[in-house]
C-alpha cells in the first residue's frame, strides 16, 4: 500500500475529514448489507452532525477541542459501521443487528462526544476540554433530545445509555441493557472509539500535542483533591506520549477484549482478513515503542493538526 494519506482511513482510500465522505461511505456499505431499508434519517443526521460540529446547530458553539474534532468522530463513525457489518455477516440470523439497530449505533457514534461542544449559554467557558470528566453524560443528554427528531425517539433511552461504552464515568457492567443485540451495539461503539484514534496516522503526535492539552483543561493531568493534595497523572506532553504504550496494553486492550466482549474481532470479518485497524494501531506502538527506548521523542515531530483550530494550531517539524 502507497504511504498513508493523513487524511485518511486505514484503508487510504476515504478521506475521513469529510463528512460526504464518511456519509457516503457508511451508505454504501448499509445499502449492500441491509437493502431496502430507510436510511434517510442517517443522511439528516450526518449533516445535523457536521452543522454541530462547525457551530451551526441552534444552541451550540462551534467545536474547540483540539483532539477531539470532527475527524476523530469520523473515523470511529466509518470504523463502527465496519464493526456493525462484519457483526452482520458473520453471525447467525438470529443473532444480527439488523437495520434499525445498525441505523442507531451510528447515530450513537455520531454523537458520542457531543458533550465536548459547548452550549451557546456556556459561551464563557475557556475550552470544551473542562467537560472531560463529564462529556459523556453530556453527549446522552444530547442523544436523547435529538434522537426523536430523526424518528427514533422509541431508542432514545437505550442510545442515550449505550453512549457510555465509550467513556469511564459508569463502569461497562453497569450500564442497564437487557438484549444482547443492543450490549453488542454498545461493545462495538467503545470499541471503535478506541481503535479509530489509535489508529489515525497522526494519533502519537496529536497525543502529544493536542490531548494533553484536553487533559490539562479537564484536570485530568493534574488533579486537586479536596485535602489540598494534588494528583499528577501526566507532568508534561512527553510524559503523557511515554505512558501511552502502557495504556494501549493495559488499559485500552483490556477494555475492548474483557469489557467490550472482544468486538474487534468483527473488523476481521469486514476486511476478509486481518484487520487494518489493528495493523496500524500496532504500527504506531512499534514506532512509539522504538522512539522511546532510542531516547529520542524528536521522531514525533511530524506534521499534524487539528480541524478545530484549521491551520493555527498546525504543528510543524
Amino acid at each position: 500500500m502507497q504511504d498513508r494519506l493523513n487524511q485518511n482511513d486505514v484503508t487510504n482510500r476515504i478521506n475521513v475529514e469529510s463528512p460526504a465522505n464518511v456519509r457516503e461511505a457508511v451508505l454504501r456499505l448499509y445499502a449492500a448489507r441491509y437493502p431496502g431499508a430507510d436510511f434517510a434519517p442517517l443522511e439528516r443526521a450526518f449533516d445535523d452532525f457536521h452543522a454541530l460540529y462547525e457551530g451551526r446547530y441552534p444552541g451550540y458553539l462551534a467545536c474547540d477541542t483540539l483532539y477531539h474534532d470532527i475527524r476523530h468522530t469520523l473515523d470511529m463513525t466509518l470504523a463502527m459501521a465496519r464493526l456493525v457489518d462484519g457483526h452482520d455477516r458473520s453471525c447467525a440470523p438470529a443473532d444480527r443487528l439488523g437495520a434499525r439497530r445498525a441505523v442507531m449505533g451510528i447515530l450513537v457514534a455520531l454523537l458520542h462526544d457531543a458533550g465536548y461542544l459547548k452550549r451557546s449559554s456556556e459561551a464563557q467557558v475557556e475550552n470544551g476540554a473542562i467537560f472531560t470528566k463529564v462529556h459523556v453524560s453530556r453527549s446522552a443528554d444530547f442523544i436523547s433530545a435529538y434522537l426523536p427528531k430523526v424518528g427514533y425517539a422509541a431508542e432514545a433511552p437505550l442510545a442515550s445509555r449505550l453512549v457510555h461504552f465509550t467513556g469511564y464515568e459508569m463502569d461497562v457492567e453497569d450500564i442497564r441493557v437487557e438484549d444482547p443485540r443492543d450490549r453488542m451495539v454498545g461493545c462495538m461503539v467503545g470499541t471503535a472509539d478506541l481503535i479509530g484514534q489509535m489508529s489515525d496516522r497522526m494519533y502519537l503526535e496529536k497525543v502529544r500535542e493536542f490531548l494533553y492539552e484536553e487533559f490539562v483543561w479537564g484536570k485530568i493531568a493534574r488533579e486537586q483533591l479536596a485535602d489540598g493534595r494534588e494528583i499528577v497523572r501526566y507532568s508534561s506532553p512527553d510524559d503523557l506520549i511515554i505512558k501511552t504504550p502502557g495504556f494501549y496494553e493495559y488499559v485500552a486492550r483490556t477494555r475492548i477484549q474483557k469489557k467490550l466482549d472482544a468486538a474487534d474481532r468483527y473488523a476481521e470479518s469486514h476486511f476478509d482478513g486481518p484487520s487494518l485497524y489493528q495493523s496500524e494501531i500496532d504500527r504506531n506502538m512499534d514506532f512509539l515503542r522504538e522512539t522511546i527506548e532510542t531516547a529520542n521523542l524528536e521522531r514525533l515531530r511530524r506534521y499534524c493538526y487539528s480541524l478545530s483550530a484549521r491551520q493555527r494550531h498546525a504543528v510543524m517539524a
